[in-house]
């Protein structure tokens, strides 16, 4: 077994050979990095390791990127909804790409009803979304096919909830945001975009101006 010297000294060395090739194929990279960072995405992922930003083949400095289990969005949780805060209000990103990914194991487990722990708290939201299809999804016999289309529902419930958020509101309002919802193959590597409906609900959401009678 290794020492976590040996680990950490793996670790620098890969590091060190890829800032020498980031930095020769592109000189003024870091020294511009070291400015400050004006990306113009950001990516909501899952934190599976086979399904990062890295499949977009951007360099550093160019996504601002916030991961979770199953790529969720809930109303309540501050790590995320201050992500896109700071995304949208200071950084002035133009895209929000929600990026979820086919055999997700999130929804994998959500399509059973095993105790996870602590982790069944957290995915409460991803089940609230296959209790909103449950229709849709108990007409699809394939196991395989009813995963890949609870993956899709949910990257178009979170597109949805992103869209509820004050700072996205305002910013797609004036014409400077757009939403994006992708789901990445773990099998192929490539993107699949998705056709995101219209919430039938989203008005009942929209607060534009504080109501003076709360006052």
């Amino acid at each position: 077994m290794s020492s976590s010297s040996d680990f950490v000294g793996e670790l620098l060395h890969r590091n060190a050979a890829w800032a020498e090739r980031i930095g020769n194929a592109n000189p003024d990279l870091f020294p511009r990095n070291a400015k400050g960072q004006s990306p113009q995405i950001l990516w909501i992922g899952c934190s599976d390791s086979r399904a990062g930003d890295g499949c977009l083949d951007l360099l550093p400095g160019d996504v601002f990127v916030h991961r979770n289990i199953a790529n969720l969005l809930p109303y309540n949780d501050l790590s995320s909804l201050s992500v896109v805060q700071f995304a949208v209000e200071v950084l002035k990103v133009k895209h929000i790409v929600v990026c979820g990914h086919y055999n997700c194991g999130g929804v994998i487990a959500c399509l059973g009803s095993k105790r996870l722990g602590l982790l069944d708290n957290w995915l409460r939201n991803l089940r609230d979304v296959r209790a909103k299809n449950k229709a849709e999804l108990d007409k699809i016999t394939d196991f395989h096919e009813r995963v890949n289309r609870f993956v899709e529902l949910n990257v178009i419930h979170q597109v949805h909830n992103v869209k509820k958020l004050s700072p996205v509101v305002d910013a797609t309002r004036e014409g400077r945001l757009q939403v994006h919802g992708l789901v990445y193959d773990v099998a192929s590597g490539r993107l699949k975009p998705l056709d995101i409906p219209e919430d039938p609900n989203a008005d009942d959401y929209l607060v534009l101006e504080l109501d003076q009678s709360l006052e």
